[in-house]
């Protein structure tokens, strides 16, 4: 196996430089995990590629040899998705981080799949721009695409797929296509840009991303409700979104949740379940907005309401919002994290968080839960001992818990942190004889199953 390692490496480096490819023990092993509670695993070389050439002469080796190959961006996936378990080759895509153009009148740019949210949104101010799209976690747009991420803005701006208008795509041969076009719309042949959102690397490489983007808005306020329960603030959601109030952010955060937040980021917050709000627009329209929130929240016993203005009080709102994961792990150090996630409809949400919790409490998990609430998804924050076989049984039994409610209520297993590894078992059950086209056109589009093996359809 060695020498087959060595053979694969010097043909790799008749089209590379020596310094992009490694198999270095370190570098394996960071390139063996994501952020998920999945099993490790290494891959057998790391590549790191500087063009879409370069990654189209890996894939042909990789064809050529029947070699599994496993994208990687910044390894911030939840379930399983970068883990190469048929080893092989990793490509590593952060050595493409250029952002190529910003064509700022058509509120578009054009991005290497390596660029970082955070790096983008830097580029873009001086333009008076931004990218939409806000999982979280500082993952790179590449990897963002792979797995449709979605997070805090899709109420109001949409989830990944909404806004890749083109991409540049190595497929499993190797061939360089293009899958779309500078134009807004387009009906002209098959979709295959959103085909490709989403596919997690299982039929190409993103080798290059076109992104719609947003005027920077005039005035942005956030704000905090408390509520008496999850439904009263799950009901409150409701009828803002049904008012017509064009709220940009709308997140749950349960009690539980709460009280860690505070003993995190040293907040005073009520220990209720709390809505976190941001609305975008001009000042007027703002006050109205505002205003009106307060008054439909009131007709469900809402117990308190703030609005932040300044950008300090803002960041310091949402940081604690975002570090929420963070504040179970610095508050659990002797267990690791395990995020759940499933979508419903919206008038089930309060139904399947309270179903979420009566589960937690009667497997006695220690666990949070938090929500995108304004697009039905939500999350649960498990705390496990991944060394206690029956704890790691717990978990998985409430991940089947969880997702079996989602499902009966016509919801996702999944709403944005994709298949990967820990979701394929409930595939069939979600998409019934749709899930044999998705096999037949993993298998036409890549014959001899090479791209990131055994992740979102299994063949």
């Amino acid at each position: 196996m060695r020498q087959t390692i060595q053979s694969l490496v010097d043909e790799l480096k008749s089209h590379l430089h020596e310094y992009q490819i490694t198999t270095n023990e370190t570098i394996l092993e960071h390139h063996s995990k994501d952020e998920s509670y999945h099993a490790w695993n290494a891959p057998d070389l790391v590549v790191f590629p500087e063009s879409a050439e370069d990654v189209s002469h890996i894939i042909k080796i990789a064809d050529a040899h029947q070699i599994a190959v496993t994208p990687f961006g910044l390894g911030s996936s939840l379930e399983g998705h970068a883990i190469p378990y048929n080893k092989g080759i990793s490509i590593d895509f952060s050595a493409m981080n250029k952002v190529i153009e910003v064509r700022e009148n058509d509120f578009l740019v054009k991005v290497q799949p390596g660029v970082t949210r955070s790096q983008l949104d830097k580029e873009l101010k001086k333009y008076g721009l931004f990218f939409s799209v806000d999982p979280g976690a500082d993952a790179t747009l590449g990897g963002m695409a792979a797995t449709n991420a979605s997070g805090t803005t899709s109420v109001k701006y949409g989830v990944m797929r909404d806004q890749v208008q083109d991409l540049e795509v190595v497929m499993a041969d190797g061939e360089i296509i293009r899958t779309g076009n500078l134009a807004r719309k387009s009906v002209s042949g098959y979709d295959l840009t959103s085909l490709i959102v989403g596919s997690e690397g299982t039929i190409g490489c993103i080798t290059e991303l076109t992104l719609q983007l947003y005027g920077i808005p005039e005035h942005i306020t956030a704000g905090r409700a408390a509520f008496p329960t999850v439904d009263h603030a799950v009901n409150a959601v409701v009828a803002i979104l049904q008012a017509g109030v064009p709220i940009a952010r709308v997140e749950l955060v349960d009690e539980a949740s709460v009280r860690q937040v505070n003993r995190f980021s040293e907040t005073d917050y009520e220990e209720k379940a709390t809505l976190f709000l941001e609305f975008h627009g001009n000042e007027p329209g703002l006050q109205h907005d505002v205003l009106f929130t307060k008054e439909i929240v009131a007709d469900y016993q809402c117990e308190d309401i703030q609005f932040e203005k300044d950008n300090a009080s803002r960041n310091k709102l949402w940081d604690a919002r975002h570090n929420l994961a963070y504040a179970y792990i610095h508050g659990n150090p002797e267990r690791k994290l395990m995020v759940t996630d499933v979508c419903v409809p919206i008038t089930e949400l309060g139904g399947a968080i309270k179903h979420a919790r009566e589960k937690i409490n009667e497997l006695n998990l220690v666990s949070g839960i938090l929500g995108h609430v304004g697009d039905g998804n939500y999350h649960a924050l498990l705390m496990i001992n991944t060394s206690d076989p029956e704890e790691v049984q717990k978990a998985e039994h409430f991940n089947k818990e969880i997702v079996t409610y989602a499902l009966s209520c016509g919801g996702t297993c999944t709403g944005e942190h994709g298949v990967g590894l820990g979701k394929m078992k409930y595939q069939e059950r979600e998409h019934g004889n749709a899930l044999t086209v998705m096999k037949a056109i993993k298998s036409a589009l890549d014959p001899k199953g090479i791209m990131n093996p055994n992740k979102l359809v299994d063949n």
